[in-house]
């Protein structure tokens, strides 16, 4: 009778060493499996962020040696608070926010109209998402000849029509900014438009018949319906839209490289002709750690405000 728990406790003892090896063999496997994106990003993106954050303190040139880099404090945030080419930028990025609540209601006018209007549906999605996926530098081409002040197929259309005098565009610091934003609300409408009828089409039924039952219009049902079901896509769109406007860069460095006159400089753009061209990395970090922290900020808003208009 005493020789029995001893064998039962030996046994146990075994199975839970046999549980530790195969857990350690898993643990292993899984690692080996993740580790070339763990170390992809690692290497090109957690160590680039440390160095930036590091770098931003400091006055270094890129084609300087490590040792010609020296420490400056916190003189780079102070050299950009009297930056006007940077506070340029800033203004500049404030007012291309506005592109996104554009874009979103616009592309959620579409979605409601296609989805319940329009035949084809599928052919108008392929349509208006064909820009989202189609060539930045492409479309920048083409929006650069459309945008021609002479010769482009917009003003001379507009002279036919009597105007004498119109736009310059992309040339005039008082359009080019204007004109960079409508081509951006052109792309991001695709795209905008495929989640919003994703969001629409996942809608019961059954709330659109009851209103109807009520005597409900579209207004009403839109309202009390529509807009607060699909409040989790405009929140998801909201958020990827205001990071994607401080990501601007092909456009400006195609149609106008921040010019004339700064007019479409953006933090990106004046960052890397900062960091590229005139290789001051120290400089351009301190920019990179801004940036982060203001959209760091935005988002963390918008986390915080969705629990008033946001319906899960």
């Amino acid at each position: 009778m005493s020789s029995k728990p001893e064998i039962t406790t030996s046994s146990k003892v075994k199975i839970n060493r046999n549980k530790v090896k195969s857990e350690r063999s898993e643990n292993l496997a899984g690692f080996l499996f993740v580790s070339p994106m763990l170390i992809g990003v690692s290497v090109l993106v957690l160590l680039p962020i440390f160095a930036t954050f590091i770098l931003s303190f400091s006055d270094w040139k890129f084609i300087q040696g490590i040792d010609q880099l020296k420490w400056v404090g916190f003189s780079n945030f102070k050299d950009l608070i009297e930056d006007k080419v940077f506070v340029k930028s800033l203004l500049n990025n404030g007012i291309f926010l506005f592109t996104v609540p554009i874009c979103m209601a616009f592309s959620l006018f579409l979605a409601v109209v296609i989805d319940k209007s329009v035949y084809m549906k599928s052919y108008f999605k392929v349509a208006f998402f064909m820009p989202y996926i189609s060539s930045v530098v492409a479309i920048a081409v083409v929006w650069q000849v459309l945008f021609h002040p002479s010769s482009g197929p917009i003003n001379q259309t507009l002279m036919s029509l009597g105007i004498e005098n119109p736009p310059l565009w992309i040339a005039d610091p008082n359009f080019a900014l204007i004109s960079v934003m409508l081509i951006q609300i052109w792309i991001s409408v695709g795209f905008n438009l495929i989640i919003y009828i994703a969001g629409l089409q996942s809608i019961p039924k059954e709330l659109y018949e009851a209103a109807d039952m009520d005597g409900a219009n579209s207004w009403v049902k839109f309202r009390h319906i529509t807009f607060p079901m699909v409040s989790p896509t405009s929140f998801f769109l909201l958020i990827t839209g205001i990071i994607s406007t401080f990501k601007v860069f092909d456009l400006i460095a195609v149609l106008t490289k921040g010019g004339p006159l700064h007019s479409t400089s953006m933090l990106v753009w004046h960052l890397y002709d900062t960091a590229f061209v005139n290789l001051d990395i120290g400089y351009s970090s301190a920019m990179a750690v801004i940036l982060f922290f203001i959209v760091f900020l935005i988002t963390i808003l918008q986390w915080i405000g969705q629990k008033k208009w946001v319906n899960y």
